[in-house]
């Protein structure tokens, strides 16, 4: 049986949907503290312009690794199914798969170069699936590498403008509280766009360390069938010759054991046959005996009939 869990990417969506509705419930105990900070107190636009982005950003990767880990859910279900039907001895185990999911590709690939009599090298196999693999997450990479650098950029923007509003405060009177309310601006934007990086970076964080996870997971399982099923029955190397001349040796010992039991009932039998016979012998000499005497009485008796005449 596979060492492999088939319900870990459906377990990471379910702790997924979880956390949002516990995201959705501070977020709705919070919303006059968050309306304060992000949506009253700003003179500018920049405050919307960088959380909208970072709030953009943080949408969209969060949207590829759930589709990425629904992907990575039906591919553990197939592995579990294909593995099952091997272990069933089914003729075609990927008859009811889609031909998309990554161990059919895996299993048509094996059968493609077996029926070509060509080596077959794990290895290889499998560092090309985890290139390819590599690039389906591409983007969730990305969005990981930089959202918490546009927490850095809205910080830098945000305290350009606090030092605007504060050179204009030192040039000239006549507009000090105009130019430290651009001050305080540039100060709370920069504050709420950190924390908007901050927090979407962790969850996300988290989130895409967990679609590497299954990916990890499935490409394992993958490693797992073609190790345990797929090469034992289609590669041709030297080892598994010896394997499969080992295993005709002991079948042709099992049908030599049965023939020697089959060549004993034979015997037996023979002489069970042979002991009948005898007995049939002796039962049947008796009334040979008596008919020829029967026989001979009548010709007698025949014979007196005539002399009489």
């Amino acid at each position: 049986m596979l060492d492999f869990e088939k319900n870990f990417s459906r377990g990471v969506l379910i702790q997924l949907a979880i956390v949002a509705v516990l995201v959705a419930a501070l977020l709705a105990a919070s919303l006059d503290f968050l309306t304060e900070i992000y949506l009253v107190q700003q003179l500018t636009r920049t405050g919307y312009l960088i959380n909208g982005g970072i709030l953009g950003l943080f949408l969209l990767g969060l949207a590829r690794v759930v589709t990425g880990l629904a992907r990575y859910m039906r591919e553990e279900q197939a592995i579990q199914q294909f593995a099952a039907a091997q272990e069933a001895e089914v003729p075609d185990p990927a008859a009811e798969l889609s031909p998309r999911r990554l161990v059919v590709q895996r299993y048509e690939t094996v059968l493609k170069l077996s029926r070509q009599s060509a080596p077959i090298h794990h290895a290889a196999l499998a560092s090309a699936l985890v290139a390819r693999e590599s690039t389906t997450i591409s983007l969730p990479k990305f969005i990981n590498n930089i959202l918490i650098l546009t927490g850095v950029f809205g910080t830098i923007v945000s305290l350009s403008i606090a030092l605007v509003g504060a050179s204009n405060v030192i040039g000239g009177p006549s507009q000090e509280l105009g130019d430290m309310s651009l001050v305080i601006h540039g100060m709370s934007t920069a504050l709420s766009t950190t924390i908007t990086a901050i927090v979407a970076y962790l969850l996300y964080g988290y989130f895409y360390l967990k679609l590497t996870d299954a990916q990890t997971h499935v490409l394992s399982g993958i490693e797992q069938v073609t190790s345990m099923h797929l090469l034992p029955r289609y590669a041709h190397t030297s080892d598994n010759l010896v394997h499969q001349v080992a295993g005709l040796v002991k079948k042709l010992q099992e049908v030599a054991d049965g023939m020697r039991s089959v060549q004993f009932d034979y015997a037996e039998s023979g002489s069970q046959l042979h002991n009948l016979l005898a007995s049939l012998n002796l039962r049947v000499k008796p009334v040979s005996e008596d008919l020829k005497s029967i026989k001979h009485t009548l010709r007698e008796g025949f014979r007196l009939r005539d002399t009489s005449d």
